[in-house]
């Protein structure tokens, strides 16, 4: 299964919306939140050479903010969540047409 990393902070409407629809797909994930840790979001800006939150790593690259949520039509539906299935085939059945790519 794919490690996913999400940043965030708890003022975020994108960080939000990126939570849920992973928790709608059932997707696990792991949160940095880097509201009040400056170290944190030093490493954040480091690793993705982003300032701006949600920042999304998949098994340690980074695919982009929220637009590139999986669910999205974003290549992070490609990824592989186990079973064999992308995530993007988890909402869409049999196949999200990005998870065809």
């Amino acid at each position: 299964m794919a490690r996913i990393e999400l940043y965030t902070t708890d003022w975020c409407g994108y960080c939000t919306r990126a939570k849920q629809l992973l928790r709608a797909k059932g997707v696990e994930y792991d949160e940095i939140d880097v509201t009040e840790d400056t170290e944190q979001e030093a490493m954040m800006r480091v690793r993705s050479s982003r300032r701006t939150v949600p920042q999304i790593f998949i098994d340690g690259a980074h695919v982009g903010g929220f637009a590139a949520a999986p669910g999205r039509g974003s290549r992070a539906d490609r990824i592989r969540c186990g079973r064999g299935r992308a995530i993007g085939d988890l909402e869409h059945g049999h196949g999200h047409p990005a998870a065809r790519r």
